[in-house]
């Protein structure tokens, strides 16, 4: 038995050097034949690269895959960071909608601390948008409601958040109303907080232009835009917008209505503010004077 395995080792030996000898030379061999620099040479290179790269597909799959698993999981990963940023974002809005209940809260216990009286007529009807004028000369919509519902040319129309334009044309059961962005559309306004006076004057655009400002360098942008109520055609507060500056440096207003989607309007029944005629003598009664003048 022990000569069986002398005997064994004596083939096996010889062979394994063998075997090496014969490896380094066909991997040297390998080493000079890309390393030689011949057309003809270049040509047999690319024939056996032709032959045993496209058989070699098997042999790269493990790794194809193996970076295809790690770009998934990259991929879920950045999910994972969304969904978690997205579930932050979401915590803070109901703080936020928490906070804006409370403040709405507060601020009718105060109205009702004040015996704050609102304005009674000032009622409103809501009308559906069932066309527009689609043309861009002219900016209007037709609703619904009409002279049945008790409407008045010049009435404010508002889309809930903010002024969208007045009444112009009234008939039984339909009504028009002239949009802001209309040319032929004048508003006056106040920018707060400065208190500066304008006119909101349409231009068919989506930002009408400020006209006749008293004092421009008072007005930054995103200063608020309401109706002053000046003439009695509209109410005064309505919200209007936001002040803007165009590329030009010229001033306009960012709409609060949201125009792309006019489906319901609400039309405010305004008839105008009531004047006082009567002093009360809140002078006092007048005293009588010499032939002098003097009291």
């Amino acid at each position: 038995m022990a000569r069986d395995r002398s005997s064994s080792s004596d083939y096996t030996g010889p062979l394994r050097r063998l075997l090496l000898a014969v490896l380094v030379v066909v991997l040297g061999a390998i080493f000079l034949l890309w390393r030689i620099d011949s057309p003809r040479v270049e040509r047999f290179r690319a024939q056996i690269t032709d032959r045993l790269v496209p058989n070699l597909d098997w042999a790269m799959a493990p790794v194809t895959g193996t970076i295809n698993l790690l770009r998934d999981f990259q991929s879920y990963q950045r999910l994972a960071d969304q969904n978690q940023e997205l579930r932050s974002e979401l915590r803070q809005m109901q703080a936020w909608k928490e906070a804006a209940l409370q403040l709405e809260q507060e601020n009718a216990r105060l109205l009702d601390l004040n015996k704050v009286r609102l304005d009674p007529r000032l009622t409103f009807i809501t009308g559906v948008v069932l066309a527009d004028s689609g043309s861009p000369f002219r900016q209007s919509v037709l609703l619904n409601v009409g002279a049945r519902d008790g409407l008045l040319d010049g009435w404010a129309t508002m889309d809930g958040i903010g002024l969208v334009g007045r009444i112009s044309g009234v008939a039984k059961n339909t009504a028009r109303v002239i949009l802001l962005t209309d040319a032929s559309s004048r508003i006056p306004a106040i920018i707060q907080p400065s208190g500066q006076r304008a006119i909101v004057a349409g231009d068919n655009s989506a930002a009408p232009p400020i006209d006749f400002l008293e004092n421009p360098d008072l007005v930054r942008p995103g200063d608020r835009v309401i109706s002053s109520g000046d003439g009695g055609v509209f109410p005064a507060g309505l919200l209007i917008g936001q002040v803007a500056a165009d590329p030009g440096g010229r001033l306009r207003v960012r709409l609060a209505a949201d125009y792309e989607r006019l489906e319901f309007l609400r039309v405010l029944r305004h008839y105008g503010t009531e004047k006082v005629t009567d002093t009360a003598q809140v002078i006092g009664p007048e005293r009588p004077v010499d032939a002098e003048g003097q009291p």
